[in-house]
């Protein structure tokens, strides 16, 4: 998978409510930072992922998003700490900075 410039692009406008947003290509996907501050990627299968751990990770799980797995070298199941947007966010840059900031103000 290659990130285009399409891509990078919707995350720039989707979290233009950010402070400094920037992007860096990495492994296939996209590191997405604000103010230096890594809080989401675009992952396998060209996901936009949200970094949730705890109360975050929790709220979104509740919402029905889904977290990043994918089977390891043993064959079990490895957790990343990325989570699916809510389907709403992904169309409301509003809504998606509110996740975003919850993102980066409980993962720093």
């Amino acid at each position: 998978m290659a990130v285009s410039d399409e891509q990078i692009a919707f995350v720039r406008d989707l979290f233009r409510g950010l402070p400094s947003i920037t992007t860096r290509k990495m492994f296939g996907g996209l590191g997405i930072y604000s103010e230096g501050v890594i809080f989401a990627v675009i992952g396998p299968e060209e996901t936009l992922l949200l970094k949730a751990r705890g109360p975050l990770a929790d709220d979104l799980a509740a919402e029905g998003c889904e977290q990043w797995s994918y089977e390891g070298k043993s064959g079990k199941p490895s957790r990343m700490p990325y989570w699916t947007l809510p389907d709403a966010a992904l169309d409301d840059p509003e809504e998606a900075c509110t996740w975003a900031r919850r993102s980066l103000s409980e993962n720093t």
